[in-house]
């Protein structure tokens, strides 16, 4: 099987770019994915949206933010990862590195940028009906980071 490229997603809360869950693809095409416990700093601007999770799911279910950079670390080290929203998952993880006055250790490019003959726009259109097709949501980072390796297979990227 052919590797893959570095697919990554973050999913915030709406309003504070709170990290709450990140998902990444591994070179053979498994996605790790997990919650994130918010760091205490994070909490304290009282309009700190959690989406659709509880603090007590995030805190019990979810990894410390030093220990998903470490993994992260161990799986991408200086590498570049594909996203679907650049701006959105540079500023989360920005704010995850930050915590610990690190500068991140991976570059973030448009995934569309893999594939340069497509039109413009069409990357887009084909992740959307492939959503849709999947019965997935954009917003959950697994099911986003799953769709673009989907897709990089379709479009002929994973022969």
């Amino acid at each position: 099987m052919a590797d893959f490229p570095g697919f990554i997603a973050v999913e915030t809360g709406e309003d504070g770019g709170l990290p709450l869950a990140i998902a990444w693809a591994l070179p053979d095409g498994q996605v790790k994915h997990t919650l994130i416990q918010p760091d205490n700093d994070w909490l304290d601007n009282e309009l700190v949206s959690l989406g659709d999770y509880s603090l007590e799911e995030l805190d019990s279910l979810g990894v410390s933010p030093l220990d998903v950079i470490r993994e992260l670390e161990n799986d991408h080290f200086s590498a570049t990862l594909y996203t679907a929203g650049i701006s959105d998952d540079e500023a989360a993880l920005s704010r995850l590195f930050d915590v610990f006055g690190l500068d991140p250790f991976v570059e973030l490019a448009p995934a569309d940028s893999l594939y340069p003959d497509l039109a413009p726009g069409e990357w887009s259109r084909a992740r959307g009906e492939l959503f849709g097709e999947l019965g997935l949501e954009p917003l959950r980072p697994e099911q986003e980071v799953q769709v673009m390796l989907m897709l990089h297979q379709r479009l002929g990227g994973g022969d």
